[in-house]
């Protein structure tokens, strides 16, 4: 019976170090690379409307935590709620066929070396220039400070 539990254990340790490697980054189109900074300025600069105007008009944004936001308003009000942290974005993957390509990539915090996070955008051509028509990202860890604890009641 335990060599049952230690064989699947075992080799669940032997894959961690796989698990763990980062990814390499990818080159993508000068413009494509110019979306990606600008996303990141406005999410340093707490922007939202910034971020909004990078989104194609109904594009959709699923932010970590949060029901979809589609046409930009409704992700102008998405991202009202984050922001503020200078973040780097870097291209794991990019494929572009026509009027469509996607990134996939990965997030964190500036200088810092290290994915806090991940990210598919889906990118359209809109007026001959890219846009996002989908913005997909969740958090492998979070990247701000940590939460602070909770009150405690009040001796008595």
């Amino acid at each position: 019976m335990r060599k049952m539990l230690f064989a699947p254990l075992f080799a669940a340790v032997l894959a961690m170090p796989a698990l763990a490697q980062t990814p390499p980054s990818v080159a993508v189109p000068a413009e494509v690379d110019q979306l990606l900074r600008a996303y990141e300025r406005a999410w340093a600069a707490n922007d939202a409307p910034a971020l909004a105007a990078l989104f194609a008009p109904d594009g959709f944004a699923l932010p970590s935590s949060q029901p979809p936001a589609r046409g930009l308003q409704a992700i102008r009000q998405a991202y009202s709620h984050g922001g503020g942290q200078p973040t780097t974005l870097r291209a794991l993957d990019y494929r572009a066929s026509g009027e469509l390509a996607y990134v996939v990539g990965a997030y964190g915090p500036a200088n810092a070396g290290r994915d806090v996070g991940k990210f598919v955008l889906v990118l359209r051509k809109v007026d001959g220039r890219w846009l996002i028509a989908a913005d997909i990202e969740n958090a492998n860890e979070r990247m701000g400070p940590p939460p602070r604890p909770a009150a405690k009641p009040a001796a008595g």
